[in-house]
């Protein structure tokens, strides 16, 4: 039987369908009709990147010498920055030659990071629910995932070990991250030295992705895994500009640690990029020598939002944990509002008749069923409008009354 030339690889094959796609046609399409769609969907942040960092980019770009190729690793003085701010904020001492490096995004560094670790035969412990790209990197490498459900406790880490115990050939990867997306759950200082033991013990690597480590509320400070003892001699850890600084589009991410892993991801970006623009490196360096209070700033505006939202879930009935960190809420809804929906279909009754958009538990993983992620991009006025219109819209079908409240969270 003959296939066509241009027909799909195997490994594109091996993806999961993209199931937030249905929501995001439908929200253009919407849009499209003149219909003003609050689109709570999508942590993208909406504040604009402090001025002081877009001046310094402006400046950067008008020197002709920062037009050129720059580094796939990253220009040095950016590196020296990100091993600064680790030693000054979570105390950790990092070379920035060698266990520093640069990426596109830390979304792009994750995916090169998994095409450097893994190939076919390889498994990677991933918990559940996920963020998509957790599992979609590790499809595309090649190797498998074993997904174990989500947690912040010994228990989640007897499941690990459990795993490692019985799979043959022993797991090589474990994919981390928290504060965690979807679910904004976190963890407490010394929940990385129980990691190190056990990837120690079971010779597993670790890559932590600690996206949303600076944006945490009500005094609490998200731990960096490298601050574990040992840490570095198993794994790596990704940070980012996107949420802390509102960098979003401007892709700049970093990953530290391990020298073997990130020489190996310093290999695999040599082949496939030259690196970030260079004027948006040197505007990361400012960021992040002078942006500490703007970092502070931000995240006191998303616990403001978070208050508003998680008010309002509490008058709906949905049960809610109160996230200590991230931009995220993660409510779980009424099975009298769901009528037997999974959330994907909530969801598009949610845009199609309270106009609203939110992502589905279901697309984070089997153990997100049930729940939906609510991101806090919008102002306080916004997320109000937002809430009410979700309100209408549980209220517009008989429901029965529920005893469900938010509560504080204890993770």
């Amino acid at each position: 039987m003959s296939h066509s030339a241009t027909e799909p690889s195997a490994r594109i094959k091996r993806l999961p369908p993209y199931l937030m796609g249905k929501l995001n046609t439908l929200k253009h399409q919407k849009r499209q009709d003149g219909i003003d769609i609050i689109d709570l969907g999508m942590g993208n942040p909406l504040d604009p990147t402090p001025d002081a960092i877009v001046e310094k980019l402006r400046e950067a770009a008008c020197d002709p010498r920062n037009h050129r190729y720059s580094m796939s690793i990253g220009i040095p003085n950016l590196r020296k920055e990100v091993s600064l701010k680790y030693e000054r904020h979570w105390n950790v001492s990092l070379d920035p030659n060698k266990e520093v490096i640069t990426c596109i995004g830390s979304k792009e560094g994750f995916s090169h990071a998994c095409l450097a670790m893994l190939g076919p035969g390889d498994t990677a412990i991933v918990p559940d629910p996920y963020f998509p790209i957790h599992v979609y990197a590790i499809a595309i490498a090649g190797a498998n995932v074993i997904s174990v459900p989500l947690g912040n406790d010994q228990a989640f880490l007897d499941r690990i070990a459990e795993v490692c115990e019985h799979l043959y050939p022993k797991p090589k990867l474990v994919v981390l991250n928290y504060p965690h997306n979807p679910t904004a759950m976190t963890v407490e200082e010394g929940f990385f030295d129980e990691v190190v033991a056990l990837a120690k013990k079971y010779n597993f690597a670790v890559i932590h992705d600690m996206a949303y480590g600076e944006t945490c509320f009500d005094g609490y400070k998200a731990p960096s895994f490298l601050s574990a003892k040992g840490a570095i001699d198993v794994g790596v850890e990704f940070t980012t500009m996107s949420k802390p600084y509102n960098m979003a589009g401007w892709r700049v991410g970093f990953c530290a640690g391990n020298r073997e892993i990130i020489s190996a991801l310093n290999t695999i970006k040599g082949y496939y990029d030259y690196g970030n623009f260079q004027a948006v490196q040197i505007a990361a360096i400012i960021a992040m020598r002078h942006g500490d209070q703007a970092v502070q700033e931000q995240a006191k505006k998303y616990a403001s939002r978070r208050d508003v939202v998680c008010e309002w879930l509490d008058k709906i009935g949905w049960q809610t944990e109160v996230p200590r960190a991230s931009m995220f809420v993660w409510t779980r809804v009424l099975e009298d509002h769901l009528r037997g929906m999974s959330t994907l279909d909530y969801a598009i009754d949610l845009l199609e008749n309270a106009e609203v958009n939110v992502a589905p538990g279901r697309a984070f993983g089997e153990n997100g069923e049930g729940y939906l992620r609510i991101a806090i991009v919008e102002n306080e006025q916004r997320l109000r409008q937002a809430m009410r219109q979700i309100q209408r819209f549980t209220q517009s079908k008989p429901q029965k009354k529920s005893s469900s409240k938010t509560t504080k969270s204890s993770t």
